[in-house]
């Protein structure tokens, strides 16, 4: 018995495989390399925004990210940032984020499409506790946005308090 394909069939076949989702270990191995780029940060909500550019490499393993770098604003501040990611079961991710603040935060969350959205448990109260989100998110092939949001103790909205857009 042989088995055929015709062309209509074999192309949603195609299209399908190039749709499905990457392997977790995929999705990290394409996080590789040297990333820099631009952005804006708040220092506390209701402050001035301070433009940034940063300069972040990132390494992976089978179900691990790291990233590590600095970002410069106002031409003479320079802060390091790191994270470190462990994955496990179905797309959760926990693990750590030191920020400018020099101590270790803790991430938690899981990946939804080219996303990984944490809840951060600050090390110490920002803008008034110590919870936030950070999505580090891929976009296309050579795009990495890093975003955190915070809510405003005044009004209760939420509100982008960093958001970093790096290419390779």
């Amino acid at each position: 018995m042989r088995f055929c394909l015709s062309s209509g069939a074999f192309a949603a076949v195609m299209l399908y495989s190039s749709l499905a989702p990457a392997t977790e270990s995929d999705f990290l191995r394409s996080f590789e390399g040297n990333w820099n780029g631009r952005g804006t940060v708040l220092t506390k909500i209701g402050a001035n925004p301070v433009n940034v550019r940063c300069s972040l490499a990132f390494s992976t393993g089978s179900s691990s990210l790291s990233m590590q770098g600095n970002c410069r604003g106002l031409l003479v501040v320079r802060r390091s940032i790191s994270a470190n990611l462990q994955v496990s079961g179905q797309q959760r991710y926990s693990g750590t984020y030191v920020g400018p603040g020099g101590q270790p935060s803790s991430l938690s969350g899981r990946r939804q499409g080219t996303a990984i959205n944490l809840a951060v448990r600050w090390a110490k109260p920002v803008n008034g506790d110590r919870a936030a989100n950070m999505t580090i998110e891929k976009i296309g092939n050579d795009r990495v946005r890093l975003q955190t949001i915070d809510r405003d103790p005044q009004s209760g909205k939420s509100v982008v308090t960093s958001r970093i857009d790096l290419s390779r």
